[in-house]
This record gives structure tokens, C-alpha cells and sequence, in this order.
């Protein structure tokens, strides 16, 4: 049986970049319906009592399992997508995350080119990533629910562009959704611990929200 975490924050703690409006539905309507739908769809088999990326991985590119793998990588999408958030966050990183950006993509504001080109650009619904790639950073961007840890990247940080993400906000403008999240919301200090814990979490084939 899965369960729908909780926000790591208040519905108004992203305001006003993401309202409390926004999060309300996006995280017990969009975000619960995911965990509904997986639980229904598993009762009754192995996957009910497996680890979430276990399920995940077990039915990556199976069309006999799609309904199951997209339900479970949307809740991990999305579970992983809240920590990635904190109000007044974003700007340039420190750490040791930093110095990967200036070294991989050769300083901040060609990530951030980067990274906003792969959400703004990704047609329809999807997500864009920060990644861990044999040993390098990497940004790319994921069709619908589609999720690099199957591909062995290892995810440090993530935006939402469905649409649900950003609509009531701010309509059709996701560019400015996008801007607006990389310069005043992303929560480094995660990428940071992701970063910390990819040895880990590479050897392991799958990482944990």
C-alpha cells in the first residue's frame, strides 16, 4: 500500500512564485490521484509490498505494465520534484554542486541556459533534470512520466512542466513558471545531498525521496 507524503513545507510557503492554490491541487489532487490509481492497479500482486522504485524499474518499458509504471513514476516524480523546492531559494550554488556546474557546463549561467531551454522545450507534459551521468552533470529533459534513474542517471533536482504544475499561476507563460522556479525556488542544498549519495544510489540501480 502506498501513501501520499506530506509537503515538506506549507501550501503558502512558495508564494508567489507557485500559490497555495496551486500546490493545494497539485499535491492532494494531481499528487493523490498518482498514489490512488497505483494502489489500485497493484492489489493483489507482487508490486503491492515492493519498494516504490522497485515497481518502478520492474516495469519500465514493458506496454503490458504502462499503466502501473506511470502512476508509481509520477508519485516519485513527484515526491522528489517537492524537495527540490523551498521558499527563497534558487540562485547560483555553492557546494560542491557548484563547482560541478562550472566545471561540466562551464559556469552557472550556461546551466541555467541549459536547463530552461530542456523545460521549455519539452513538448507536451514532462520534466526537466538535473543529472548525475557517469560522473558528470548533465541536464535532460523526460517525456510524461518518464524517469532517469531507469536509464542509470541519477537525479539531483527536477521541474514539473505539466501543465498542472503551473496552469492556475500562470496559464500558457511556462518559460516564466520555469525562470521563475531555477532563480527564486530550487532548493540546492538537495541537489547537494543528492550528489553526496550518488555513489550509493548508482550501485544500488534506483534512488529514494
Amino acid at each position: 500500500m502506498f501513501t501520499l507524503p506530506p509537503l515538506p513545507y506549507s501550501e503558502s510557503a512558495l508564494d508567489p512564485v507557485i500559490s497555495a492554490n496551486t500546490l493545494r491541487f497539485h499535491h492532494g489532487k494531481h499528487h493523490k490521484g498518482y498514489v490512488d490509481k497505483l494502489n489500485e492497479l497493484v492489489k493483489g500482486s507482487p508490486h503491492e509490498s515492493a519498494p516504490l522504485e522497485q515497481v518502478i524499474l520492474a516495469t519500465a518499458g514493458k506496454p503490458a505494465s504502462a499503466q502501473v509504471f506511470n502512476n508509481a513514476a509520477q508519485v516519485w516524480n513527484h515526491t522528489f520534484f517537492w524537495s527540490c523546492l523551498k521558499g527563497k531559494g534558487g540562485g547560483k550554488p555553492g557546494g560542491k554542486v557548484g563547482q560541478r556546474i562550472d566545471a561540466d557546463f562551464g559556469g552557472f549561467e550556461s546551466f541555467r541556459k541549459q536547463f530552461a531551454e530542456a523545460c521549455d522545450s519539452q513538448f507536451g507534459s514532462g520534466w526537466g533534470w538535473l543529472v548525475l551521468d557517469n560522473d558528470k552533470l548533465k541536464v535532460v529533459k523526460t517525456a510524461n512520466a518518464e524517469v532517469p534513474f531507469t536509464k542509470g542517471q541519477v537525479p539531483l533536482l527536477t521541474i514539473d512542466v505539466w501543465e498542472h504544475a503551473y496552469y492556475l499561476d500562470y496559464q500558457n507563460r511556462r518559460p516564466d513558471y520555469v525562470n521563475a522556479v531555477i532563480d527564486k525556488l530550487l532548493d540546492w542544498s538537495f541537489a547537494e545531498e543528492n550528489l553526496a549519495r550518488s555513489p550509493v544510489r548508482a550501485e544500488q540501480g534506483f534512488v529514494r525521496v
